[in-house]
């Protein structure tokens, strides 16, 4: 809510109904605590929305609940905690949490490489360029999320969407 650095070990054992000696007892650092929170939480948001697009009818089909789901009204939260997720992993996190942050990251790129391999398997779309497509989309969806938290210049969940679509049907034009 208030973004990773402002949290201290109060702020965790308020949150959490517990003192500050057992927050302390079990954790090393807020760092330590803030890292495990962003990890559960964007492994939880990930795994359902992989869960969702590989029980598609299509990859074109994937690929719209994909984008659907990146912008709605309630996935600021989630956005702010993937910024702070990157932002900690500069800011000196262990190796661990480091590998961890890379591992999520070509997992999402796999997730939409995959979904784009499947729609051209199905002559949904066509594609020459995987790798540049999987890149791009992911890049714009970072970006925009990242206007869309600043609204700086304003930019709301519907234009998100509708820019992340017209990649699609730009790149992957049959």
């Amino acid at each position: 809510e208030r973004g990773y650095a402002s949290v201290g070990v109060r702020d965790v054992a308020a949150a959490a109904g517990v003192s500050v000696g057992t927050v302390t007892y079990h954790f090393g650092s807020v760092q330590e605590i803030l890292s495990e929170a962003m990890i559960l939480h964007i492994e939880r948001y990930y795994a359902a929305l992989n869960e969702a697009t590989e029980q598609a009818t299509s990859g074109a089909e994937g690929l719209r609940l994909l984008v659907d789901a990146l912008f709605t009204e309630d996935t600021d939260r989630h956005w702010r905690m993937w910024f702070d997720y990157w932002n900690a992993g500069e800011q000196g996190a262990d190796e661990a949490f480091a590998s961890g942050q890379a591992q999520r990251y070509e997992a999402w790129h796999r997730q939409i490489r995959q979904l784009v391999e499947r729609g051209v398997a199905e002559g949904e779309f066509t594609c020459d360029d995987l790798d540049g497509v999987t890149v791009r989309f992911a890049a714009l969806a970072d970006g925009l999320a990242l206007q869309h938290l600043r609204q700086a210049p304003p930019l709301t969940t519907e234009d998100a969407r509708r820019h992340l679509n017209r990649l699609i049907e730009t790149e992957l034009a049959r």
